[in-house]
């Protein structure tokens, strides 16, 4: 019997995306912190629930059955919002004890990777990889 892999499709993981590069830049432009409040309770409700609202929102969009869109790796997402979220957290936490250098590493890093996703190129992907090949190597020893 062959395993079920579990998967996103790709316009929800994109909107996802967006949302957290969005939610960045509100904050970066208006100072109000809470907009990083968005996009880190809807990844923590994504990560502990399995119920991420961004997405659900944006699947009412979707116009075809969602397994005619391009796959993204459940497991994948899951480490690259771990990943997001962290910096979100440490953002929204930095910039409300008035750690602005950190907050403004920790909100860019995120963005960054998040409009690098969006053009093509998985940076969490690519530490997952690596950590991967890392672990594989060690235990060939």
């Amino acid at each position: 019997m062959e395993k079920q892999l579990r998967s996103i499709p790709r316009p929800l993981v994109k909107t996802n995306q967006w949302f957290i590069v969005i939610c960045v830049l509100l904050t970066w432009t208006t100072d109000i912190k809470w907009f990083l409040a968005l996009p880190l309770v809807s990844g923590l409700l994504g990560l502990f629930f399995g119920f991420n609202p961004v997405m659900r929102f944006a699947k009412i969009f979707l116009k075809k059955p969602l397994s005619t869109y391009i796959p993204e790796d459940w497991d994948q997402q899951q480490f690259n919002q771990t990943i997001a979220v962290v910096c979100l957290a440490t953002g929204l936490v930095s910039y409300l004890a008035h750690w602005t250098i950190l907050a403004y590493i920790s909100t860019g890093m995120v963005a960054l990777a998040s409009f690098v996703a969006i053009l093509g190129f998985c940076i969490g992907c690519f530490i997952r990889y690596q950590w991967t090949q890392y672990r594989f190597r060690r235990s060939s020893n």
